[in-house]
C-alpha cells in the first residue's frame, strides 16, 4: 500500500483543481491531486482537447489542451503527487484531518481536502439510431479536428458543444450541417449569433432518422420534428414519398456524424460521502467549505444560489477555496494571501 501525507488533497485534476494545486503552493502547503483519467485537465483533454474557448482571462482565445497544458505548467511549481488513473473511493474522516483511499488502495491522508471533480464520471447521451456506426463514422466528440478535415460533416444537438465543433469544423470540412430538433438552441447567444453567419448549413427543428452506409457512414437522412411519414433507414426516398412533403424528410451526404447531445454525470462513491447534494452538485457556503469538516469544493461540481458555471468562476472558487482551508493547515496562516507579486 502507498501511502502519502500532504498538506491539502485535491480530488479532481481539471482545471479548477490544476489551478487549486497552484495556489496551495502559492500559499506554501504541499498537495497530492486525484482524478480518475490518465491525464490532467478533466473534461476539456477527454473530450475537447481542440476547441476554441474564449471566455478565460487573458486569452483572446485559446484551445482546450493548450490551456491545460499552460494550467500543468503552472501547477508545477508547487510539486505536486499526481495520482492520476486512480479513482477517489473512500473518505475517512480524523480529528485533525481527512483520509482519501483511492480505487489502486494508495491512501492520501492530509489537513484539509479540496473537491473539484467537475461533473464525475460522465458517459455521451447516445444518437437513438444508428449506434451501429460507432466508430465508423459516428463519434460523441472530435479529439482531433483534422480527423474530420474534407468530410461531409453533420452535427447533432442544439447545445454549446454541438455549435462549438460545427463551427470548428466548418474551415476544414468540405460541408457542416447543424441538425436540431427544436427551433432555439441552447448555446451561448455569441456562438448561436456566429453560427447563423458562418456557411454551415443550420436544420431546425429536425432530428436523425437513420444513418446508412455500406461499411462506413455514408449518409444520413433527418426528418422535421412533426412530419408524419417515417424512415428508418437511411436509403435515400422511401415508398410513399410525396413531392410536397420532400422538404419533411432529408438525405444527407455524411462521413462523419457528431452526436453532441450532451452526458450523463455520475458522482459515483462521492455521492456516499455524506456530503450534502443539490441535483447532484455538491453544497458549500461562501467560503466553499462543505458541510463535512475540513472538506471544500470547487468548480462545477460545487453549488450555492447564483452559481455560474464557468472555467473562469472555478478558478476563482478554488483560489477562494484555498485561502479559506489555509488555517487548517496551518493556525498562522490566514485567509489573506497577499499579492503574488510581492513573493518572487
Amino acid at each position: 500500500m502507498t501511502a502519502y501525507d500532504v498538506d491539502l488533497v485535491i480530488v479532481g485534476a481539471g482545471p479548477s483543481g490544476l489551478y487549486g494545486a497552484y495556489y496551495a503552493g502559492f500559499r506554501g502547503m504541499s498537495v497530492a491531486v486525484i482524478d480518475s483519467l490518465p491525464e490532467p485537465g478533466g473534461q476539456i483533454s477527454a473530450l475537447y482537447p481542440e476547441k476554441e474557448i474564449f471566455d478565460v482571462a487573458g486569452f483572446p482565445a485559446v484551445k482546450g489542451q493548450r490551456l491545460v497544458d499552460e494550467l500543468v505548467a503552472q501547477a508545477a511549481q508547487a510539486n505536486p503527487v499526481l495520482l492520476l488513473g486512480e479513482g477517489a473511493v473512500e473518505l475517512r474522516h480524523h480529528e485533525d484531518s481527512v483520509e482519501v483511499v483511492t480505487d489502486a488502495g494508495t491512501v492520501v491522508r492530509a489537513k484539509a481536502m479540496l473537491l473539484t471533480g467537475g461533473i464525475g464520471t460522465f458517459t455521451p447521451r447516445e444518437l437513438p439510431v444508428g449506434e451501429d456506426y460507432l466508430g465508423r463514422g459516428l463519434r460523441y466528440f472530435v479529439r482531433r479536428l483534422d480527423e474530420a478535415a474534407g468530410h461531409d460533416v453533420v452535427v447533432v444537438g442544439g447545445g454549446d458543444s454541438a455549435v462549438d465543433w460545427a463551427l470548428a469544423l466548418e474551415p476544414l470540412a468540405r460541408s457542416v450541417t447543424l441538425v436540431h430538433r427544436r427551433p432555439a438552441f441552447r448555446a451561448h447567444e455569441r456562438s448561436v449569433a456566429t453560427l447563423r453567419s458562418s456557411s454551415v448549413r443550420v436544420l431546425t427543428p429536425y432530428e436523425v432518422a437513420g444513418i446508412g452506409g455500406e461499411h462506413l457512414v455514408d449518409e444520413v437522412v433527418v426528418e422535421r420534428v412533426g412530419a408524419t411519414s417515417r424512415v428508418g433507414v437511411a436509403d435515400g426516398a422511401g415508398e410513399g414519398e410525396r413531392e410536397d412533403d420532400r422538404d419533411d424528410r432529408l438525405t444527407l451526404p455524411a462521413q462523419t456524424v457528431v452526436a453532441a447531445l450532451g452526458f450523463i454525470a455520475d458522482l459515483g462513491p462521492v455521492q456516499k460521502w455524506g456530503l450534502e447534494l443539490r441535483r447532484r452538485h455538491v453544497l458549500v457556503d461562501r467560503s466553499m467549505r462543505t458541510n463535512l469538516p475540513r472538506v471544500f469544493a470547487a468548480g462545477d461540481i460545487s453549488d450555492y444560489d447564483g452559481k455560474v458555471r464557468l472555467i473562469s468562476v472555478g478558478f476563482g472558487e478554488a483560489a477562494a477555496a484555498v485561502n479559506n482551508l489555509a488555517p487548517l493547515v496551518n493556525p498562522a496562516l490566514g485567509t489573506a494571501p497577499g499579492h503574488s507579486s510581492d513573493a518572487a
